[in-house]
Protein backbone atom coordinates (compact mmCIF):
# COMPACT_ATOMS: atom_id res chain seq x y z
CA UNK A 1 0.00 0.00 0.00
CA UNK A 2 0.86 3.07 -1.04
CA UNK A 3 0.95 5.11 2.82
CA UNK A 4 1.05 8.22 4.43
CA UNK A 5 1.03 6.48 8.04
CA UNK A 6 -1.52 8.21 10.63
CA UNK A 7 -3.76 6.22 12.87
CA UNK A 8 -6.85 8.32 11.24
CA UNK A 9 -6.44 9.26 7.57
CA UNK A 10 -8.64 11.65 6.27
CA UNK A 11 -8.71 9.86 3.14
CA UNK A 12 -8.08 6.30 2.47
CA UNK A 13 -8.41 4.62 -0.82
CA UNK A 14 -8.12 0.49 -0.76
CA UNK A 15 -7.71 -1.15 -4.05
CA UNK A 16 -9.14 1.30 -6.45
CA UNK A 17 -9.68 0.24 -9.83
CA UNK A 18 -11.77 2.24 -12.74
CA UNK A 19 -12.17 1.50 -16.20
CA UNK A 20 -13.51 4.12 -19.38
CA UNK A 21 -16.23 1.93 -20.90
CA UNK A 22 -14.76 -1.91 -20.66
CA UNK A 23 -11.19 -0.27 -20.31
CA UNK A 24 -9.23 0.11 -17.16
CA UNK A 25 -7.06 2.00 -16.24
CA UNK A 26 -6.76 2.19 -12.67
CA UNK A 27 -5.30 -0.94 -11.32
CA UNK A 28 -6.12 -1.48 -7.66
CA UNK A 29 -4.66 1.63 -6.56
CA UNK A 30 -3.88 1.62 -2.57
CA UNK A 31 -3.88 5.24 -1.00
CA UNK A 32 -3.81 6.71 2.21
CA UNK A 33 -3.54 10.37 3.07
CA UNK A 34 -3.37 11.66 6.90
CA UNK A 35 -4.87 14.86 7.89
CA UNK A 36 -3.02 18.26 7.44
CA UNK A 37 -0.45 17.12 4.88
CA UNK A 38 0.39 17.31 1.07
CA UNK A 39 1.14 14.86 -1.46
CA UNK A 40 1.80 14.88 -4.88
CA UNK A 41 1.22 12.47 -7.29
CA UNK A 42 3.47 12.46 -10.08
CA UNK A 43 3.73 11.12 -13.64
CA UNK A 44 3.89 10.73 -17.04
CA UNK A 45 1.21 12.00 -19.71
CA UNK A 46 -1.92 8.81 -19.81
CA UNK A 47 -0.49 7.49 -16.33
CA UNK A 48 -3.86 7.53 -14.65
CA UNK A 49 -3.52 10.66 -12.43
CA UNK A 50 -6.36 12.52 -13.40
CA UNK A 51 -8.47 9.60 -12.84
CA UNK A 52 -7.43 8.31 -9.75
CA UNK A 53 -8.24 12.33 -8.33
CA UNK A 54 -12.21 11.40 -10.51
CA UNK A 55 -12.16 8.44 -8.25
CA UNK A 56 -11.04 9.58 -5.05
CA UNK A 57 -13.46 12.70 -5.09
CA UNK A 58 -17.01 10.76 -6.81
CA UNK A 59 -17.04 11.88 -10.06
CA UNK A 60 -15.48 8.72 -11.64
CA UNK A 61 -17.21 5.72 -10.42
CA UNK A 62 -14.88 2.88 -9.30
CA UNK A 63 -15.33 0.10 -10.58
CA UNK A 64 -13.64 -2.24 -7.55
CA UNK A 65 -12.30 -1.66 -4.55
CA UNK A 66 -13.59 1.90 -1.96
CA UNK A 67 -12.50 4.98 -0.97
CA UNK A 68 -13.02 6.47 2.13
CA UNK A 69 -13.76 10.50 3.15
CA UNK A 70 -13.58 11.15 6.50
CA UNK A 71 -14.84 7.68 7.22
CA UNK A 72 -17.31 7.79 4.68
CA UNK A 73 -17.92 6.26 1.47
CA UNK A 74 -17.52 8.34 -1.26
CA UNK A 75 -19.24 6.02 -3.71
CA UNK A 76 -22.38 6.50 -1.09
CA UNK A 77 -22.27 10.05 -0.12
CA UNK A 78 -23.72 12.46 -2.83
CA UNK A 79 -21.52 15.10 -4.04
CA UNK A 80 -23.01 18.42 -2.28
CA UNK A 81 -22.61 16.60 0.96
CA UNK A 82 -19.18 15.99 0.59
CA UNK A 83 -18.48 19.95 -0.54
CA UNK A 84 -20.13 20.23 2.78
CA UNK A 85 -17.83 17.94 4.13
CA UNK A 86 -14.63 19.20 2.94
CA UNK A 87 -13.90 17.72 -0.09
CA UNK A 88 -12.43 19.99 -3.17
CA UNK A 89 -11.15 19.64 -6.29
CA UNK A 90 -9.67 21.87 -8.57
CA UNK A 91 -10.16 20.37 -12.37
CA UNK A 92 -7.41 20.52 -14.60
CA UNK A 93 -8.90 23.59 -17.00
CA UNK A 94 -9.43 26.09 -13.92
CA UNK A 95 -13.45 24.93 -13.56
CA UNK A 96 -14.47 28.96 -14.09
CA UNK A 97 -17.36 30.58 -15.34
CA UNK A 98 -15.98 32.72 -17.97
CA UNK A 99 -19.11 34.66 -18.77
CA UNK A 100 -19.45 36.30 -15.19
CA UNK A 101 -17.48 38.68 -13.47
CA UNK A 102 -14.77 37.38 -10.59
CA UNK A 103 -16.79 38.65 -8.61
CA UNK A 104 -20.06 36.61 -9.79
CA UNK A 105 -17.89 33.39 -9.74
CA UNK A 106 -17.33 34.15 -6.15
CA UNK A 107 -20.78 34.45 -5.03
CA UNK A 108 -21.78 31.47 -6.27
CA UNK A 109 -19.98 29.69 -3.38
CA UNK A 110 -22.38 31.46 -0.70
CA UNK A 111 -24.57 28.33 -1.12
CA UNK A 112 -23.12 27.07 2.30
CA UNK A 113 -24.27 29.77 3.96
CA UNK A 114 -20.76 31.82 4.11
CA UNK A 115 -21.84 35.91 3.35
CA UNK A 116 -20.30 37.29 0.01
CA UNK A 117 -18.44 39.76 1.96
CA UNK A 118 -16.48 36.94 4.08
CA UNK A 119 -16.36 35.28 0.32
CA UNK A 120 -14.81 38.11 -1.07
CA UNK A 121 -12.10 38.56 2.02
CA UNK A 122 -10.97 34.69 2.18
CA UNK A 123 -10.13 34.69 -1.71
CA UNK A 124 -8.57 38.26 -1.91
CA UNK A 125 -6.56 37.76 0.82
CA UNK A 126 -4.36 34.81 -0.47
CA UNK A 127 -5.01 36.76 -4.46
CA UNK A 128 -5.17 39.75 -3.66
CA UNK A 129 -4.15 40.46 -7.38
CA UNK A 130 -7.69 39.32 -8.06
CA UNK A 131 -9.18 42.35 -5.92
CA UNK A 132 -8.64 45.02 -8.46
CA UNK A 133 -10.10 42.78 -11.39
CA UNK A 134 -13.41 41.95 -9.33
CA UNK A 135 -15.73 43.43 -11.79
CA UNK A 136 -13.93 42.11 -15.11
CA UNK A 137 -15.60 38.90 -16.80
CA UNK A 138 -13.59 35.96 -16.34
CA UNK A 139 -13.18 35.15 -19.62
CA UNK A 140 -10.67 38.07 -20.00
CA UNK A 141 -8.17 37.22 -17.45
CA UNK A 142 -4.97 35.70 -17.94
CA UNK A 143 -4.73 32.15 -17.62
CA UNK A 144 -2.62 33.23 -14.52
CA UNK A 145 -5.12 34.88 -13.10
CA UNK A 146 -7.74 31.98 -14.42
CA UNK A 147 -6.09 29.45 -12.19
CA UNK A 148 -5.88 32.04 -9.35
CA UNK A 149 -9.75 32.47 -9.76
CA UNK A 150 -10.49 28.86 -9.85
CA UNK A 151 -7.81 28.55 -6.38
CA UNK A 152 -9.55 31.83 -4.84
CA UNK A 153 -13.16 30.09 -4.84
CA UNK A 154 -11.97 26.80 -3.26
CA UNK A 155 -10.01 28.47 -0.79
CA UNK A 156 -13.73 30.70 0.46
CA UNK A 157 -15.30 26.90 0.74
CA UNK A 158 -12.57 26.63 3.41
CA UNK A 159 -11.79 22.94 2.52
CA UNK A 160 -10.26 20.12 4.87
CA UNK A 161 -8.74 18.21 1.19
CA UNK A 162 -7.98 20.40 -1.41
CA UNK A 163 -7.46 18.08 -4.79
CA UNK A 164 -5.44 20.21 -7.51
CA UNK A 165 -5.27 18.73 -10.94
CA UNK A 166 -2.68 19.82 -13.00
CA UNK A 167 -2.19 23.21 -11.17
CA UNK A 168 0.48 24.30 -14.14
CA UNK A 169 -0.72 23.18 -16.99
CA UNK A 170 0.13 26.10 -19.71
CA UNK A 171 1.25 28.38 -17.39
CA UNK A 172 5.18 30.39 -17.61
CA UNK A 173 6.88 29.22 -14.65
CA UNK A 174 7.25 32.63 -12.37
CA UNK A 175 3.09 31.68 -12.30
CA UNK A 176 3.18 28.82 -11.17
CA UNK A 177 5.71 29.68 -8.54
CA UNK A 178 3.33 32.27 -7.11
CA UNK A 179 0.31 29.54 -7.13
CA UNK A 180 2.51 27.40 -5.31
CA UNK A 181 3.29 29.74 -2.70
CA UNK A 182 -0.53 30.09 -2.17
CA UNK A 183 -0.29 25.89 -1.62
CA UNK A 184 2.17 26.20 0.93
CA UNK A 185 0.22 28.67 2.30
CA UNK A 186 -3.03 26.54 2.71
CA UNK A 187 -0.94 23.97 3.89
CA UNK A 188 0.39 26.07 6.82
CA UNK A 189 -3.01 26.43 7.64
CA UNK A 190 -3.92 22.99 8.02
CA UNK A 191 -5.57 22.34 4.47
CA UNK A 192 -5.01 18.47 3.60
CA UNK A 193 -3.68 18.55 -0.07
CA UNK A 194 -3.59 16.24 -3.09
CA UNK A 195 -1.61 17.80 -6.18
CA UNK A 196 -1.67 16.02 -9.04
CA UNK A 197 1.62 17.12 -11.58
CA UNK A 198 2.90 16.10 -14.68
CA UNK A 199 5.80 18.40 -14.17
CA UNK A 200 7.05 17.61 -10.76
CA UNK A 201 9.81 20.30 -9.36
CA UNK A 202 7.10 22.95 -8.25
CA UNK A 203 4.61 20.07 -6.42
CA UNK A 204 7.60 18.04 -4.74
CA UNK A 205 8.95 21.86 -3.08
CA UNK A 206 5.68 21.96 -0.59
CA UNK A 207 4.76 18.17 -0.38
CA UNK A 208 6.23 15.89 2.36
CA UNK A 209 5.46 12.91 0.51
CA UNK A 210 5.10 11.79 -2.97
CA UNK A 211 3.25 8.95 -5.52
CA UNK A 212 4.58 8.09 -8.65
CA UNK A 213 2.53 6.40 -11.02
CA UNK A 214 2.62 5.07 -14.78
CA UNK A 215 0.40 2.64 -16.44
CA UNK A 216 -2.19 3.15 -14.25
CA UNK A 217 -0.49 1.90 -10.78
CA UNK A 218 1.77 3.62 -7.98
CA UNK A 219 5.03 2.16 -8.68
CA UNK A 220 6.74 4.11 -5.88
CA UNK A 221 5.77 6.42 -3.09
CA UNK A 222 7.79 7.92 0.13
CA UNK A 223 9.19 10.92 1.25
CA UNK A 224 9.10 14.13 -1.50
CA UNK A 225 13.14 14.77 -1.21
CA UNK A 226 13.52 10.17 -1.88
CA UNK A 227 10.38 10.23 -4.96
CA UNK A 228 12.40 13.27 -6.35
CA UNK A 229 15.88 12.16 -6.75
CA UNK A 230 14.15 8.34 -8.08
CA UNK A 231 12.06 10.12 -10.38
CA UNK A 232 13.90 9.59 -13.66
CA UNK A 233 14.83 6.00 -12.98
CA UNK A 234 11.05 5.31 -11.66
CA UNK A 235 9.76 6.35 -15.17
CA UNK A 236 12.29 4.79 -17.53
CA UNK A 237 11.80 1.56 -15.35
CA UNK A 238 7.97 1.55 -15.43
CA UNK A 239 7.62 2.45 -19.51
CA UNK A 240 10.26 -0.79 -19.51
CA UNK A 241 8.17 -2.83 -17.85
CA UNK A 242 4.92 -1.52 -19.31
CA UNK A 243 6.51 -2.17 -22.86
CA UNK A 244 7.55 -5.76 -22.16
CA UNK A 245 4.00 -6.56 -20.59
CA UNK A 246 2.63 -5.20 -23.89
CA UNK A 247 5.21 -7.26 -26.17
CA UNK A 248 4.29 -10.28 -24.13
CA UNK A 249 0.66 -9.97 -24.07
CA UNK A 250 0.96 -9.55 -28.04
CA UNK A 251 -0.36 -12.75 -29.91
CA UNK A 252 2.58 -14.45 -31.84
CA UNK A 253 3.26 -14.60 -35.68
Amino acid sequence: MSEVSSPSPLLDAVGVRACYESVEVIHGVDLRIAPASVTAVLGPNGAGKSTLLSVLCGLHEASAGHVLFAGELVTVAKADRLVREGLCLIPEGKGIFPNLTVQENLWMMSHGGTTRKEIESRAFEHFPQLSSRRRQHAGTLSGGEQQMLAMARAVTTQPRLLLLDELSMGLAPIVVESLYKVVRQLAMEGVTIIVVEQFAEFALAVAQHAVVMTGGRIVHAGPSSQVGALLHDLYLGAQHANGNEAANSSPGP
